[in-house]
């Protein structure tokens, strides 16, 4: 099984286009040590030629691009794709968006949640995506579903489950209890093939490690988590958001309650950040969180990176 990471930023990319906080700024100067990065999607193949992504982010088009992998196949007719399916973990903007691209009559399948199929439903914008060449397809939690699109089997399954999180911003409810986040809102997936047995985890976007969450991670092969914030404060203390990484169902990678912390004893052979926002100072590669991150066994996930399971 072969992981393609076409985008491993958070909502906005690196630079955002709207931040000149002093990462996006070192970025856009091309300081040494700071890399361009795209919004948070993986792309997953069994066989090398048809592909799944994982979230469709706002920079989809320019990720297919830069990836060769998933451009059309010359010996496919003039219209053709090897892009499959689409999961979505959630209903988050940096992660649906990017179906838009997705829109000339190509078939292709997308699964989600109850919760964020209702939102794509809810939201006529989507209906460029023709149902008769697009189906949606629940992901029931819990309960591994083999993936399939445009007639294809891809020989992958995933198993969708709840992780800590909230749901998304414009979704919000201020006067409903956890702004109106109900399971579902945010998923992580298990994605394995079935003919090797191997599986990985892809988690990016969690607000905490609880009980259930550390049983599934334990032992894991290879897991790509939400890197969002080092510090819970950050953005406030740069001056960049009046708003807590608790407050947008992030946890922070540092401190006591942090995934760095959540992980030491969880066994995990490969861990990776993902889904990293621009204020994280894990995004210089000369930082001293950077090097924090990476004394504790932990990958900066970066746009183009590989991995083979």
């Amino acid at each position: 099984m072969l992981i393609k990471v076409l985008g491993s930023a958070a909502g906005g990319g690196f630079p955002q286009w709207n931040c000149n906080g002093p990462q996006s700024a070192a970025v856009r100067a091309r300081v040494p040590g700071f890399r361009p990065r795209t919004q948070s999607s993986l792309a997953v193949s069994a066989n090398g030629r048809d592909w799944m992504l994982l979230n469709s982010s706002p920079d989809l088009r320019q990720q297919i691009n830069d990836t060769p992998e998933l451009w059309p196949h010359s010996d496919a007719g003039p219209r053709n794709s090897p892009i499959k399916a689409v999961v979505l973990t959630n209903g988050d903007v940096d992660h649906i968006i990017g179906l838009i691209n997705l829109r000339e009559a190509q078939p292709f399948s997308v699964y989600g949640s109850d919760r964020v199929l209702a939102t794509l439903d809810a939201n006529s914008v989507f209906n460029v995506l023709a149902r008769d060449k697009v189906p949606r397809n629940e992901l029931p939690l819990g309960d591994p579903c083999a993936i399939s699109g445009a007639g294809l089997d891809l020989g992958i399954t995933i198993e969708a489950f709840a992780v800590p999180g909230k749901v998304a911003l414009y979704l919000e409810d201020a006067a409903a209890p956890g702004f109106g986040s109900k399971a579902g809102d945010t998923i992580g997936l298990k994605v394995t093939e079935p003919a090797t047995g191997k599986a990985f985890l892809y988690i990016p976007g969690c607000a905490a490690i609880d009980g259930p969450l550390s049983n599934r991670l334990r032992g894991a092969s290879v897991v790509f988590f939400d890197g969002t914030l080092f510090t819970d404060d950050e953005m406030l203390r740069q001056g960049l958001m009046a708003k807590t990484g608790g407050r947008m169902g992030h946890m922070n990678i540092s401190g006591p309650d942090g995934s760095i912390a959540a992980f030491a004893k969880l066994g995990v052979a490969r861990k990776i950040f993902v889904h990293i926002n621009n204020s994280n100072p894990v995004l210089d590669e000369n930082s001293a969180a950077r090097k924090t991150a990476e004394a504790a066994g932990w990958e900066i996930g970066y746009d183009g990176m590989e991995v083979r399971l």
